[in-house]
Parts: structure tokens; sequence; C-alpha cells
């Protein structure tokens, strides 16, 4: 799988740190990538889909599914889960709608950043991978603070956040449990993060 140089693609902050602490250059957001790169990497953390996958699994996908196609995905061999991974327009919530998405296209996980990925790959005619880290599992519904859109450069509104907090206090431990998980996952991209980009440039490294 030669394709160096890579690019992430990320939606949290915290995501491009750990891309880039890995080796790879990383951008925020699928809408203007920049050109150079010979393969994109969709990066960072999931719904989950699959019931059996805990908060922290990371997963390689197969192929992207969204409502409009379907891409085939690079699978790099990292010892991961593999399957599909579901491109979603808006953050899937709750229980029932996981449940759902899960049976209608059998993807593991979902995101929104992994579809846009998968396009612009394909209209550039290279590769692309996705690995994704669980961070909320399919038995969750997500509080409403956590459906408050991302600021600036990919990071939390906290303002917003502690906004939605204060008119509902009930999602207060629902949000404690998703934060927890979240940190769980972001920790458990570093590894696979690192791996991938040691296979990568090994693979495009000319033979001696």
């Amino acid at each position: 799988m030669a394709c160096e140089p890579a690019l992430c693609v990320c939606g949290l902050a915290a995501e491009a740190r750990i891309a880039r602490r890995a080796g790879f250059a990383a951008v925020i957001g699928a809408g203007d990538l920049p050109g150079g790169a010979r393969c994109l990497v969709s990066f960072g953390i999931a719904g989950g889909l699959d019931p059996d996958l805990r908060p922290g699994t990371v997963v390689a996908a197969s192929e992207v599914v969204a409502a409009d196609g379907q891409w085939p995905a690079q699978v790099p061999d990292l010892g991961l889960p593999v399957g599909r991974v579901y491109g979603a327009a808006a953050i899937v919530a709750g229980r029932a709608a996981k449940a759902r998405l899960h049976r209608d296209t059998g993807a593991l996980a979902v995101d929104l950043e992994s579809a846009a990925v998968a396009r612009a790959a394909a209209a550039r005619g290279i590769p692309f991978v996705v690995l994704r880290a669980i961070a909320d599992p399919a038995e969750r519904d997500l509080p409403p603070a956590a459906l408050i859109p991302l600021g600036a450069g990919g990071r939390p509104g906290y303002f917003r956040i502690l906004r939605s907090v204060w008119r509902q206090p009930g999602q207060l431990p629902g949000l404690a449990g998703l934060a927890r998980e979240a940190r769980q996952a972001l920790a458990a991209l570093a590894e696979p993060a690192a791996a991938l980009h040691r296979m990568l440039e090994a693979s495009s490294s000319p033979s001696v």
C-alpha cells in the first residue's frame, strides 16, 4: 500500500494532534483538502453501530457507505476489526437510530468525515484508509449537549455546552460518561496511528 505522503482528515483538533504526533500531516474538516497527498486517511473517533464494539475499540474500514454511494477502502494489516463504516451527514444520536443503521447497512461504526474523504479520494484517483475508534457505543443515547456543533478549529464550544447543561442538568451524567469514553477512544488511536504511519512509510520506500 504505497501511498505516502498521506493526509489525515479529522473532525476534532484533538484527533489532528494525535495524527501529527504519529508523523502524519493532518487537516480538520474535509471541505478544502490541499493537493499533493497520494493517500487520504479518515482518522478519529466514531459512534458504534455494532453492539459488540466497546469504547476504545479501533476499527478499519473495508468500505465506506453513505446515502449516495459506497467506496472500497484500503485495509491496513494492523490486527484491527475490519468492516463497513457509515459516513453520515449528521450525528446519529440515539440507540434506535444506531440499531436501525447497523441493521440496514451492516456498518460497524458511523462518523461525519469518512464519506467526504471517500468522495475526495475517488475524485483524485487515490486510495484512502479509515481508522476510527469507538467513542460512544451502540447502546448510548447522546445527550443534547453532545449535539452542539464544534467551534472553530474543531474544538468544542464549551460555553454553549455549559449553557445546555444549565438548561437541562439531567444530561450531566450522560455527558460525563461520553467525555470519559471519548478520552478512552482518543488514547486508543495513538498506537494504531503510529503503526499505520510506519507501514505507509515502509511501503513507499524505494527498495535497496
